[in-house]
């Protein structure tokens, strides 16, 4: 089972990473799968996540206060709202269009509802 969870670990932190590059691909939810299995088959790796300066942030914030912070909502958005746009763009079907402007809509109320971390001040 361990190996099982590193495996899928780091198939997670592959797919996040590309989806830092890929329209519609996800990022954040791949980083969080990949930071819940490093943490129940291994220290190394999970500390290693953590570490990471972009990644452990929002890990670290969603595990204390179920939540990531305003400046992470507003890039995810905006990264969002622009490979959607593309995508619209490109796809020429209006139904599909409408799916995309729809999930977008749909992902952008969630990700602004979620609680933010208390700011240090």
């Amino acid at each position: 089972m361990r190996y099982l969870l590193i495996f899928i670990g780091w198939s997670a932190i592959v797919l996040g990473a590309l989806g830092v590059v890929l329209p519609v691909l996800p990022t954040t939810p791949f980083i969080l799968l990949a930071g819940a299995c490093f943490a129940k088959s291994s220290p190394r790796f999970y500390q290693w996540l953590l570490n990471q300066a972009y990644f452990g942030e929002m890990i670290t914030n969603y595990q204390k206060y179920k939540g990531i912070s305003r400046k992470i909502k507003v890039r995810a958005i905006l990264l969002m709202w622009l490979s959607m746009s593309f995508s619209a763009y490109l796809v020429g079907q209006l139904w599909l269009t409408l799916t995309l402007l729809l999930t977008a809509v749909a992902v952008s109320c969630y990700l602004w509802r979620l609680p933010e971390p208390p700011t240090l001040k």
